[in-house]
């Protein structure tokens, strides 16, 4: 497999755990960032604002991943030359973009457990997207493991009525934002997998290219809407968040670099599978830190979706491949 240099230089053996605990340690801090940005209150008194520039976050975020790939082409796979057709890059990046900004932006909606619970989902889609386009079959525990994670997210997605007279509603605008986050990620799975089948693609390359072309969505998309200009504004009235936004955009790519190399050397399902097993402790600090309640409901609910996740991860590794 053409991967990048920076993980061809690891024993096989070691591979995967040093993906995991790569993936673990950066994207820990980078969930504890990222509330405390989104979720954060502003200023003193009646003139308390809420941060809202999601877009915004994300186009400096790409920014930073795409500058720390081309440092890892430049010093660890300067040799190997990318084949792969821009087009897909193009669409893997506005998949991916869309699921990252439906993600961010769903925080102002939703606690933060919630986010990261309802984006644990994320081998759902991957697997149904891999039947119906790349037509893979999987083994019943397989479909056995999905009905678990399901069955825990509804659990704890689940609000009862306060009262007879209240609008509080179950499926609101934070979780369908979520739910387009979870399509959107299948996408992007279902591309890279093409990528990896067809041309070999480096983890430090895919890493650079999707997020150029990111940038440049999110470049037009920010100049257009005029957030830009209204986040400069935010950033000079409250200069103390521009270090959390820096450490946000070192600790993604430190964390995507990660990501990639797990993408290109196990395949789209087993990263998604890493990055939901190390939420159960991100879920923690958030409710530890930032007092955010979780209900004995919430916990069996839970429970039920990291018990799926952990039968996925030992029994979910007979899937026909197609391509590969």
């Amino acid at each position: 497999m053409g991967a990048s240099g920076n993980g061809a230089a690891l024993p096989e053996r070691l591979r995967l755990p040093v993906c995991f605990l790569g993936v673990f340690a950066c994207y820990f801090y980078y969930g504890i960032l990222q509330e405390s940005i989104t979720r954060g209150r502003y200023g003193e008194g009646a003139k308390q604002e809420k941060f809202k520039y999601a877009l915004t976050l994300v186009f400096i975020q790409c920014v930073i991943n795409a500058a720390f790939a081309k440092l890892l082409i430049h010093f660890f796979d300067a040799v190997k030359a990318d084949r792969t057709r821009s087009w897909l890059y193009a669409a893997c990046s506005l998949s991916y973009l869309g699921a990252m900004v439906s993600s961010n932006s769903a925080l102002q909606f939703v606690s933060y457990p919630t986010q990261v619970l309802g984006k644990s989902c994320k081998p759902i889609p991957v697997m149904l997207l891999g039947v119906t386009l790349l037509r893979k079959k999987y083994p019943p525990a397989k479909y056995l493991c999905v009905l678990l994670i399901v069955a825990g997210v509804a659990l704890f997605l689940y609000k009862p009525k306060k009262g007879a007279g209240s609008d509080d509603h179950v499926f609101g605008y934070g979780e369908l934002l979520l739910l387009l986050s979870l399509t959107l990620d299948g996408l992007t799975g279902v591309s890279q997998d093409h990528m990896r089948a067809h041309y070999q693609t480096g983890s430090n390359h895919m890493m650079l290219n999707v997020n150029l072309w990111s940038t440049l969505f999110l470049g037009a998309g920010i100049l257009f809407t005029g957030e830009l200009w209204e986040f400069l504004s935010f950033t000079e009235r409250y200069p103390s968040i521009i270090y959390n936004i820096l450490l946000f955009g070192l600790t993604s790519a430190l964390g995507q670099s990660f990501i990639f190399m797990t993408v290109v050397y196990f395949g789209p399902l087993t990263c998604s599978i890493i990055t939901t097993t190390r939420k159960f402790f991100t879920i923690l600090a958030s409710v530890i830190l930032f007092a955010n309640p979780i209900s004995t409901m919430q916990w069996v609910g839970t429970v039920l979706v990291f018990l799926g996740l952990g039968l996925d991860a030992k029994f979910g590794k007979g899937v026909k491949k197609t391509s590969h």
